[in-house]
């Protein structure tokens, strides 16, 4: 049954909620939810396919029907759990505002405003809240004095402090680094004494006199010297771009996330050290979330499948092919680029086509990954099995689907939760690399 005390609270879920995370009706403490007629509509439009908002339209359609057993959903059904509320299905009732005649149109958007609005007046001594991934739908719901507000379960709470994998240390002994020059490790209390340990962190340490780049191995707890290194003909431009090649070799580490603005080197870097390591690998697969158009299904595109996803795919094939433009094309390393795509041992493709397969003894590179939700990044790393690393790219700032952002993306995410874990390293690069104009764009634009 329903609470009636004044703090309690009634959050209206939208459908971006729950094809965000099937599980969010959970996530509300000891509050009430509501549930528009018209999500279920939506979700019965999203029950099939293979792409994560169809895992998560159905996903939760098995969860209330679970939850429904033995109830009617037009009345309040208790949610699992002592400390959790109820729930129930909310119908389109009529109510004293009615969003469809103010924005002219009968679309669902405006339906689940209507149920929000009817079951405000119904429970007057109840907060009423639409929560919605939608910015458009919340501003609408505000303004027709509706309290409404963004799905924060999984949030970073401040983006600006997000982890980048790397600090600069300034005035360390220059003994200290004289040492790690000579010797390439040190006891890491020499140098940071007892700061927090930085678990597969990076360093600039600078000195009165000199500078090096550095890893901490946590497990020896000593600090290493980092080498610049050429990978599959390309050459570390900055100590960031150093730092991501350690990453990305080191056989410990397992995971690996490298956040950067267009430009910085992130999928180039990160295919260049899969070919690298081409031989400890069965194969390699780049792949990316595909975003249609105009928030378009891909269907909209002319021709077969292949040119359909051929768009998409392009700026993989870009890098794949500028690292191939190193070599002659004589030369051993061009030759074999080409015969690796060839025999299947190098595949491009979208994501939806690999998320279900098993990933053993494969490096496996996520281009894009600030387009996943979190339970996407969560999905994929499961699938991880013997041997397999996995390298995630993408710019946390660059989103091009309409229900993320900075804070709630999957990479963000997972460089938030995952930071401090032996299996993990992640690098932020900052300095962009592709040309004075694409930096120039970067900065000023």
């Amino acid at each position: 049954m329903a609470k009636s005390t004044k703090d309690s609270k009634i959050f209206v879920l939208d459908t971006s909620v729950i094809l965000y995370s099937h599980d969010s009706i959970m996530n509300f403490q000891e509050h009430d939810i509501g549930i528009p007629i018209t999500v279920l509509e939506e979700l019965d439009n999203f029950k099939k396919g293979n792409d994560i908002k169809n895992f998560e339209s159905r996903e939760f359609i098995r969860l209330i029907d679970k939850l429904a057993h033995g109830h009617m959903l037009s009345e309040w059904i208790p949610l699992n759990g002592k400390t959790r509320g109820s729930f129930k299905v909310i119908m389109n009732s009529s109510s004293t505002i009615d969003a469809e005649k103010i924005f002219d149109d009968d679309k669902p958007d405006h339906k689940i405003l209507n149920a929000a609005l009817a079951l405000k007046e119904q429970e007057k001594d109840r907060n009423v809240i639409l929560v919605s991934k939608d910015i458009n739908l919340r501003l609408k719901a505000k303004s027709l004095n509706l309290a409404a507000e963004d799905y924060e379960t999984g949030k970073i709470k401040n983006i600006n402090s997000l982890y980048t994998g790397w600090t600069v240390v300034e005035d360390v002994p220059s003994e200290a680094i004289n040492e790690l020059y000579k010797v390439s490790q040190i006891d890491r209390r020499k140098i940071l004494k007892k700061k927090k340990t930085n678990m597969n962190g990076f360093y600039i340490l600078k000195s009165d006199k000199n500078s090096i780049l550095a890893y901490e191995n946590s497990a020896a707890q000593l600090i290493e010297k980092v080498e610049k290194r050429s990978i599959y003909g390309i050459k570390p431009r900055n100590a960031e771009q150093t730092f991501a090649i350690h990453a990305i070799l080191n056989p410990n580490v397992k995971l690996v996330t490298i956040n950067g603005v267009a430009g910085t080197g992130k999928t180039l870097l990160a295919l260049a050290g899969a070919l690298e390591q081409r031989r400890d690998y069965k194969q390699i697969y780049l792949a990316r979330p595909i975003v249609p158009l105009s928030n378009k299904d891909i269907g909209y595109l002319p021709g077969d499948i292949k040119s359909k996803l051929n768009p998409y795919m392009e700026p993989l094939s870009d890098n794949l092919k500028f690292i191939q433009n190193q070599f002659q094309e004589t030369d051993k390393d061009f030759i074999r680029i080409t015969e690796m795509l060839n025999q299947e041992k190098l595949m491009i493709q979208p994501l939806a086509y690999i998320r279900g397969r098993s990933l053993s003894n494969i490096f496996f590179i996520v281009d894009e990954a600030q387009n996943l939700t979190p339970h996407e990044v969560k999905t994929i790393i499961t699938r991880a099995g013997e041997n397999t690393k996995i390298v995630f790219t993408g710019d946390i700032y660059q989103i091009d689907t309409p229900y993320l952002d900075s804070q709630s993306n999957g990479l963000s995410y997972l460089i938030d939760r995952l930071q401090d874990h032996e299996l993990y390293a992640h690098v932020t690069l900052e300095k962009g690399e592709r040309s004075e104009l694409a930096n120039l764009a970067n900065e000023l634009l």
